[in-house]
């Protein structure tokens, strides 16, 4: 007899939703992480603390640069706490954390701490931590979540060379902040402490920042990030990076190798990456399959090649994302109860949580060019939205992209206030085949920013109203 019907080898989004939804389907479930606290890298190191510090240190920046003034609230000079605000961030993680263990014992899910080996189809031995030992299981799904990737020649030491869970920690804001990679985490670190006084440099390999973003929804963003303080060297290579008593020496070159120079800074941020988080599990014994960036190769039901272990989220292949860990994780269990688990890969939204938001979901202009797909686009600015004029927001725009023959919404890409939130109406329709018009035809409420969704289907058809 064994254990449990269900072992589970990560505590993260993927790993505690798919424990939680299993105990749900009647499964007796374990769940294994290192850590001592729940949630992963997400909630612990990632996403939560992230978004706590970049709310945090926009309202000091609005209230630090006079960004209030007209709306008539004033304040005299304004003190920055970093101690406070890293306190508060450590609170909400804390009480996030703290709210799964809640879950785990409301569905009756057993939590088990130590580093997790697979040492044969069934079994999983902890081999160290308070619950050191080998445990029994019918199943095992591996939901190990991903780690920072480096350069080589970067050696990251979380003290001045850093990747985002030392920037999330640090004791005092950098003179110089370099941040080496202009994707989602980087671009967001770089707001929090460039709005916190420190000079910002993004460092990119490639001439354009958000790979695999909407370009025109890349390069708005990319100004607006510039007149915000960000400065950008694009085309650029980072071949080394030494710690010294006073910072960091970066030497660089441009992308083709040539014009060779230093770059020093007090901080530098590696935000180049992340690799599935496989390497302690035992995969090579068990013969378990990888691609050649080392993810886990599944099937349609989230099966590997050794019958019984599964496998979710960052450790196979699609956009590193705790929201896609969640979805694959319900439906890997649902699937192994015997139900129809699915997953819309087509409908993943990407959002960059910095001020305004960049929000993306489908295919890019450059994709449907690529794919030879007929398009009509439709677009359409806050600036002539009321709702943003009325708060302040007026930054960006939505863009539509729908299917010329059929009207079906094939894309949508947004660049403003909210632009995560905004992104779900269009999530919603997409998912249910809408078209430009079902969504124009649609009664949005007013004043509202969801308005600018409305006259952006309508612009698909050249009548939008507002503009």
């Amino acid at each position: 007899m064994s254990d449990f019907d269900l072992i589970v080898i990560g505590a993260g989004p993927g790993g505690y939703v798919s424990a939680i939804r299993a105990a749900q389907l009647g499964m007796k479930v374990a769940c294994v992480d290192k850590r001592t606290t729940l949630g992963g890298t997400c909630l612990n190191v990632g996403c939560i603390p992230s978004k706590a510090l970049l709310n945090s240190s926009e309202k000091y920046a609005d209230a630090a640069n006079g960004k209030l003034d007209d709306l008539g609230i004033s304040f005299g000079k304004v003190k920055l706490d970093l101690k406070a605000m890293m306190a508060s961030k450590d609170k909400i993680v804390k009480g996030l954390t703290g709210g799964i263990d809640m879950l785990f014992a409301k569905n009756k899910v057993t939590r088990l701490t130590g580093t997790a080996m697979i040492t044969k189809p069934g079994e999983v031995t902890l081999t160290d931590g308070p619950d050191k030992g080998v445990y029994q299981a019918s199943k095992i799904l591996i939901a190990s979540g991903s780690v920072p990737t480096s350069l080589p020649n970067v050696d990251i030491d979380e003290k001045k060379i850093v990747s985002s869970t030392g920037a999330l920690a640090l004791t005092e804001v950098p003179k110089k902040l370099v941040v080496i990679g202009a994707g989602y985490i980087g671009l967001e670190m770089g707001c929090v402490w460039s709005r916190l006084g420190a000079e910002v440099e993004v460092i990119e390999y490639l001439p354009r920042i958000l790979p695999g973003m909407d370009n025109e929804v890349a390069t708005k963003f990319k100004s607006l990030m510039t007149k915000q303080g960000l400065t950008f060297t694009m085309s650029t290579a980072v071949t080394s990076a030494k710690a010294t008593a006073k910072g960091v020496t970066l030497t660089v070159t441009d992308a083709d190798g040539s014009n060779e120079r230093d770059i020093s800074c007090d901080i530098a941020l590696v935000s180049v990456g992340r690799k599935a988080a496989t390497e302690q599990l035992g995969l090579d014994k068990l013969g378990i399959s990888l691609t050649a960036r080392g993810q886990i190769i599944v099937d349609e039901d989230f099966e590997t090649n050794i019958e019984g272990i599964y496998a979710i989220g960052d450790v196979i292949e699609g956009p590193m994302l705790a929201h896609k860990a969640e979805e694959d994780g319900v439906a890997c269990v649902e699937i192994m109860a015997g139900m129809a688990g699915h997953v819309d890969y087509d409908h993943v939204p990407g959002i960059v949580y910095t001020s305004p938001e960049v929000a993306t979901l489908g295919m890019t202009e450059e994709a449907l060019k690529d794919s030879g797909i007929a398009y009509n686009k439709g677009s359409f600015p806050f600036l002539a939205n009321s709702r943003a004029k009325a708060t302040g927001h007026t930054d960006g725009f939505v863009k539509m992209l729908a299917c010329a023959k059929t009207d079906r919404v094939l894309g949508v890409h947004i660049i403003g206030h909210e632009a995560g939130t905004l992104i779900h109406e269009c999530a919603t329709a997409m998912a249910f085949g809408a078209s430009s018009e079902d969504i124009a035809r649609t009664c949005h409420g007013h004043p509202t920013m969801n308005e600018a969704v409305k006259e952006a289907a309508l612009a698909v058809d050249k009548r939008a109203i507002h503009i």
